[in-house]
């Protein structure tokens, strides 16, 4: 199954993070200068010379009596968004502030060129590699609680319904007054109390949900690992994104799809894609799924379809990890005239045009979509160094994303490795999600997910799509990865 980067929650100084750190010291490493993890000292100076923003802010709305809360995991402190959400009428008005990063990054200056090198941050169980310096991402240019910073604010009314019906774009000073985290979030609305506006936040999200599914729009409903420490061992869990988490993604979709339409009504810009999915990996899909005994109603879009899908359901599970053939081919695309735009603008998985514009702390595109949508939304012609850089911003992003996911993928492979472990010896439940039929030099061999701990591998065995197998992790010795092997059925 795919996840994002796995969270560690394990004490600095224990013996199991110390070995985990080791290994991870020893990728970072082999990526060398692809993914480099200090700034040269020339961006540096630059970073501090820019954190002193103010006698470069120009014009701006003085919005720092509005008091915007920013919503994030709790140990963050790169906030890209801080938001205040209002009842207007029988509707809402959404307030978005977005970190002003094109303030402390001039075009085709150091940072940028360095920011172009990375292309966004990379983040692994024990570290990240930021795209900015942190002077800048965690300092002048961050969202943070009682300071000033520069802003892009996005400034949108919803009908009764949660429908978009205004957007307005400015660059502001904006003060946030509170760094709320998911958990503390959820917990006490989950207690029935909580801040107003997280409140106003679920109803807001509930029903731009309900507007992605009536527009076809998909997703995978798949859960997050987790790392935690047992002793000198490391222990895999499932965390489930919460529901005030999904809320506030949806803020982010709205503000995304009301980026892509200000570019493409305006002639130029950087929009999100994603292909639909090709008849044949649809009905590929399908005939997955009668398998498993799934059914999939005639008629059904498949993004409904998939959120009827339990993870925790092992027939489910093996469905949803087959799913991501329907999600191929994301990628960029830039157009400076309305004839440079795609013939199909659509991200077929959000179901609409689409652009990424509110993580530019992070996101090397997102910087540049910004400046976009405020010469259009101002009725401006874009900056002609501006535009004559947006074909280099698609290829940037996907060479970056390419070198970033491998060393991700060799670091979850090691925590998953580390914690199996604990496990060495033990026979475990596992379910089939994938299968390969013997090569000239390979056996036949199916991948498996184990629930607990949430790992999955490759084991020597005959099984079909959504079968549970039990298997046992083995290694040769205490230094050596543990490999699965299969011992039977239940």
């Amino acid at each position: 199954m795919a996840h994002r980067a796995v969270s560690l929650h394990v004490p600095r100084g224990s013996v199991a993070r110390a070995a985990l750190e080791e290994g991870i010291d020893a990728l970072v490493a082999e990526a060398g200068k692809d993914l480099p993890r200090e700034f040269p000292p020339e961006v540096l100076a630059a970073a501090r010379a820019a954190a002193d923003w103010s006698s470069r802010a120009g014009d701006r709305t003085d919005l720092r009596e509005v008091p915007f809360v920013t919503l994030d995991p709790a140990s963050s402190t790169d906030l890209d968004q801080a938001m205040h959400l209002s009842r207007d009428g029988d509707g809402f008005h959404v307030l978005y502030a977005i970190a002003d990063v094109p303030l402390f990054v001039e075009l085709d200056g150091v940072i940028d060129a360095e920011a172009r090198r990375r292309g966004a941050t990379v983040y692994l169980p024990d570290r990240r590699i930021p795209l900015h310096p942190e002077v800048i991402s965690e300092g002048a240019a961050s969202l943070l609680p009682g300071q000033d910073a520069p802003a892009f604010v996005w400034d949108m009314h919803l009908d009764g319904r949660g429908e978009l019906e205004t957007v307005a774009l400015e660059r502001a000073v904006v003060r946030s007054r509170e760094k709320l985290g998911y958990d503390a979030v959820q917990d006490e609305l989950d207690a029935g109390r909580g801040h107003p506006m997280m409140r106003l936040l679920l109803e807001i999200g509930a029903l731009r949900a309900g507007i992605e599914a009536e527009r076809g729009g998909a997703s995978l409903n798949v859960p997050e690992q987790e790392v935690e420490e047992d002793g000198e061992l490391l222990r895999i869990s499932w965390r489930r994104p919460r529901e005030i988490e999904d809320a506030n993604a949806q803020i982010s979709l709205l503000t995304g799809m009301a980026a892509a339409r200000l570019m493409i009504d305006g002639g130029s810009g950087i929009l999100r894609t994603m292909p639909p999915a090709e008849p044949r990996a649809i009905e590929r899909f399908r005939l997955q799924g009668e398998a498993l005994g799934v059914t999939w109603p005639e008629g059904m879009p498949y993004g409904e379809f998939l959120r009827t899908l339990d993870w925790r359901e092992g027939r489910h599970l093996a469905l949803l990890n087959q799913a991501s053939s329907l999600f191929r081919g994301a990628s960029y695309a830039a157009f400076r005239s309305a004839e440079e735009l795609p013939e199909d603008p659509v991200q077929s998985a959000i179901a609409a045009p689409y652009a990424h514009a509110t993580a530019p702390l992070r996101r090397l595109v997102d910087r540049f979509v910004l400046l976009m949508c405020l010469a259009h939304s101002r009725g401006e012609e874009p900056d002609a160094a501006l535009l004559a850089a947006l074909p280099q911003i698609p290829e940037a992003m996907q060479a970056t994303a390419a070198r970033a996911g491998a060393l991700e993928r060799a670091a979850i492979d090691l925590v998953e490795a580390e914690a199996l472990r604990a496990h060495v010896g033990e026979e475990l439940e596992a379910t089939v999600i994938d299968r390969r039929e013997a090569g000239e030099s390979s056996p036949l061999r199916v991948e498996v997910q184990l629930s607990q701990p949430p790992v999955t591998g490759w084991v020597e065995a005959d099984a079909q799509l959504g079968e549970v197998l039990r298997v046992r992790p083995e290694a040769a010795d205490a230094s050596a990865a543990p490999r699965l092997v299969a011992v039977g059925r239940p």
